[in-house]
């Protein structure tokens, strides 16, 4: 008899529900969200486990190599497929969503979810650490010009070396101004300064990548959008076709088809956001500002002659996903005439 064991992890405590290969429940429990603790709970159950299922999450990651590092079969469910399936119920709690985790692994009805390694993770780490520090450092010059603003004082265009400098020049004389823009001006120094050391730690690991460097010779490819595709990738042998990886960042259009009902949607945003958006400003430097025309360039300007420039972008990024994946595979470096691919 096969065994499955679906758990719905919390913050403190998860919820776990073992089945037989009928659907019975045989087992149900909450344990604390710890790979220890689900390891003891599992371990004791005494049964032939075929495969453990954990809804991709912040915490699922870390349980889940707990667990293999135990010796079990563990896979992680995507998780818009595991909110479809278990829309259907009317009482929603977490010992339910365990149960409905483990049927969908007893009829696999789920799509298994790629386990970053411990390097791409670490790399994930230091890409959003780098943002979240570049968007609060935005936010602050905006508010400190948008302070200004309400006293008539105009910023305008300024370098950001010398932004600092014209700010105090605004404020002078302003008691009030002084106190408050004085205290914006230090975090944003702070702000900077951190940032340009996280900036600085991932260029250090792009130059030092051979894949990355390889990514780089495509046009419009800089250090920050090569490390992140390659991290969010990391494994290019699991793509058995390049193609497939413009869906799998959400790069392909989406459709609804139910009788007389037909719709062609935009594209359809599932997966990686933060590769989506590299992936897409590749695409607009390779289409404005890129002098060295390419085989790939010119078919998105065809592209952009028929459907407009967005969707050359839209289309160009996708296209361009599939370019960097097949050139990570062949080890090869860009391609920039037909002529040396037929070659």
């Amino acid at each position: 008899m096969e065994y499955y064991v679906g758990i719905d992890v919390s913050l403190k405590e998860s919820s776990v529900c073992v089945v037989d290969g009928k659907g019975k429940i045989v087992r149900e429990a909450k344990v604390a969200s710890e790979p220890e603790a689900l390891c003891r709970l599992v371990g004791g159950i005494g049964l032939p486990l075929t495969r453990i299922g954990l809804e991709a999450g912040p915490l699922s990651q870390w349980l889940r190599e707990g667990l293999v590092d135990a010796g079990f079969e563990v896979v992680l469910l995507e998780t818009r497929h595991v909110k479809a399936a278990l829309s259907a119920m009317t009482v929603k709690t977490d010992r339910k969503d365990a149960r409905g985790i483990a049927q969908l692994l007893r009829m696999g009805w789920y799509r298994p979810v790629h386990a970053k390694s411990a390097g791409a993770q670490e790399v994930r780490a230091l890409l959003v650490g780098r943002k979240l520090l570049q968007a609060k450092l935005l936010d602050v010059e905006l508010s400190i010009r948008g302070i200004l603003r309400g006293f008539g004082l105009k910023v305008g265009e300024v370098s950001r070396g010398r932004f600092e400098v014209r700010i105090r020049e605004l404020a002078d004389g302003h008691a009030m101004l002084e106190t408050v823009i004085g205290a914006m001006l230090q975090a944003r120094a702070t702000l900077w300064s951190e940032f340009t050391r996280l900036h600085r730690a991932m260029l250090k690991i792009a130059r030092a990548d051979h894949v990355c460097r390889r990514l780089m010779s495509a046009p419009g490819v800089g250090a920050l959008v090569a490390i992140t595709y390659r991290s969010a990738v990391d494994e290019p042998e699991r793509f058995c076709k390049s193609r497939m990886v413009g869906a799998y960042f959400g790069l392909t259009p989406k459709k609804y088809q139910s009788g007389e009902t037909d719709i062609d949607g935009g594209v359809s945003k599932v997966g990686d956001a933060m590769v989506r958006t590299a992936l897409f400003e590749a695409a607009h430097i390779m289409l404005t500002r890129a002098t060295r025309f390419s085989a790939l360039k010119r078919w998105a300007m065809g592209v952009a002659k028929r459907r407009g420039m967005k969707r050359a972008k839209v289309a160009l990024a996708r296209k361009l996903a599939v370019v960097l994946h097949r050139m990570w595979v062949d080890a090869t470096e860009f391609r920039w005439a037909k002529d040396a691919a037929t070659a």
